[in-house]
C-alpha cells in the first residue's frame, strides 16, 4: 500500500521552485478547462497573462494591477504572519467588509450640509452640522476607523479561541456571512445615500474630498492602499528577519512545544496575529471603499479576503514574496476581465482558473516535503 512520509530535508530547490511549477500547471490544465468550452486556450492564456502588460491598450491595464494588487498584497501579509505562526485566519473577506463599513461610517459622519434632527424636550431643533474636519484629520482617522473595524471583527474567533478553544477557521470564516449581512442592511439602511433615489448604496466618496483616496500620479491606478501595502510589506519582511517578535512567530509554526519552552505565550500570539491580520484586512477595505469602489454598495466585497489566501501561499508566506504573488494575481483579475470582455469567457471560468492556482500550489508543496512510500503494512499484518 501507498502511504505519505515526510522528506528528511526537503529540497530547497523545490521549495522555491513549487510557485512557478503550480503557475504552468495552472496554465495547462486552465487551458484545457478552455478548450473543453469551445475557446482557444492559446488566445485566452495570452489574454490574461499577456495582453494587460504588454498588449494595445496596455497602458491602460497596468494601472489597473495596482488598483488590484493593493488590497490583495495588504491582505495576505496579515494573513502569512499568522499562518506562519499556525493560527489560521479564514475570515479575512469579513474583516475587510467591516473595515470598509466602520471607515466609511466614520467619514461620511462629516459628509458637508447634511441636516441633523434632534429631539430636545418633546421639540424637534433641526440644525445643519459640515465638514468641521479638514482632510489632514479627517482622512486619518477614517483610516484609523478602518483599522479598528477590520480589528475589532478579527478579534472574536480571536477571544473565543484563548478562551473557549474553539477553532478560529470556523468562527472567522462564519462570521464572514455576518458582515455580508451588515453591508447589505449599510447599503440598505444606515448608511444609505439620501439622494440616492432609493437605490442601495452610501454616498460617493468622489463627491466627498475630504474622505476620498484618489490616485496620487493621474493615469498611475497607484492612491495611499498601493503605498501602505509595499510599506506594510517591507516592515513585515524587518518583522519576520530582524525582530524578537518575528522569531517566535516563525518558532509557534515550527516547533510550538519549543516556543512554550522559550517563553512565547500561545494566548498572546493568537491575539497579536489575529489583530494584525483584521487590522490590515480594515485597511484594505477602507483603502478600496475611499477609492477605486468610491461607495459602499450590496456587492462590494469582491473576495479579496480569500483570493488573498492564494496569494500568501504563492508567496511562501514571505512578504517580499507575497508582493509578486499579489502582482500575479492582479493579473488574473484584469486578464480576466479582458477575457470575459474579448472571448465571451464566462466569470466563474476564471473563478475556477484562480482555484486551480491553489490547488496545483498545495499538491506541489505536499511532493515537495513528502513522498510516496511502498509498504507491505497489510501483508505483515496477515503474517503475524
Amino acid at each position: 500500500m501507498l502511504r505519505l512520509e515526510k522528506r528528511p530535508t526537503p529540497s530547497k530547490f523545490w521549495l522555491y521552485a513549487t510557485p512557478v511549477v503550480a503557475v504552468v500547471l495552472t496554465m495547462l490544465a486552465g487551458g484545457l478547462l478552455f478548450a473543453l468550452m469551445g475557446k482557444n486556450p492559446f488566445a485566452v492564456i495570452r489574454t490574461i497573462f499577456w495582453d494587460p502588460v504588454f498588449g494595445e491598450f496596455a497602458f491602460y491595464y497596468r494601472s489597473q494591477l495596482l488598483v488590484k494588487a493593493g488590497p490583495l498584497i495588504l491582505i495576505a501579509i496579515g494573513l502569512a504572519l499568522g499562518f506562519r505562526a499556525g493560527i489560521w485566519n479564514i475570515g479575512a473577506e469579513g474583516q475587510y467588509i467591516m473595515g470598509a463599513i466602520i471607515g466609511a461610517s466614520v467619514a461620511l459622519a462629516f459628509y458637508p450640509g447634511d441636516p441633523v434632527q434632534v429631539r430636545w424636550f418633546g421639540g424637534l431643533v433641526e440644525f445643519t452640522w459640515g465638514a468641521t474636519l479638514p482632510r489632514p484629520v479627517l482622512f486619518p482617522l477614517a483610516v484609523m476607523a478602518g483599522a479598528l473595524g477590520g480589528w475589532f471583527w478579527a478579534m472574536i474567533p480571536a477571544f473565543l479561541k484563548t478562551r473557549f478553544n474553539t477553532n478560529e477557521i470556523l468562527v472567522s470564516l462564519m462570521l464572514v456571512y455576518v458582515a455580508e449581512t451588515i453591508l447589505a442592511k449599510a447599503a440598505t439602511g444606515f448608511l444609505r445615500s439620501p439622494q440616492g433615489m432609493g437605490f442601495p448604496g452610501s454616498r460617493s466618496f468622489t463627491s466627498f474630498p475630504d474622505a476620498a483616496n484618489p490616485e496620487l500620479i493621474a493615469g498611475s491606478g497607484l492612491h495611499w492602499g498601493g503605498v501602505t501595502a509595499l510599506a506594510v510589506a517591507v516592515l513585515a519582511y524587518i518583522l519576520l528577519t530582524r525582530h524578537l517578535l518575528g522569531f517566535q512567530i516563525r518558532l509557534a509554526g515550527q516547533a510550538p512545544r519549543a516556543a512554550r519552552f522559550h517563553g512565547v505565550s500561545p494566548t498572546r500570539l493568537v491575539l497579536l496575529c489575529m489583530g494584525i491580520s483584521g487590522a490590515l484586512a480594515g485597511l484594505a477595505g477602507w483603502f478600496e471603499v475611499s477609492g477605486p469602489a468610491g461607495q459602499i454598495s450590496i456587492d462590494f466585497n469582491t473576495g479579496y479576503g480569500f483570493t488573498a489566501i492564494i496569494v500568501a501561499f504563492l508567496g511562501r508566506l514571505n512578504p517580499l514574496g507575497i508582493v509578486l504573488a499579489g502582482f500575479l494575481m492582479a493579473l488574473t483579475y484584469v486578464g480576466g476581465d479582458m477575457a470575459s470582455t474579448d472571448l465571451g469567457l464566462p466569470r466563474a471560468a476564471i473563478q475556477v482558473f484562480q482555484g486551480m492556482l491553489l490547488f496545483f500550489l498545495l499538491g506541489v508543496d505536499v511532493m515537495t516535503n513528502y513522498r510516496f512510500r511502498m509498504t507491505a503494512g497489510g501483508l505483515a499484518k496477515g503474517a503475524k
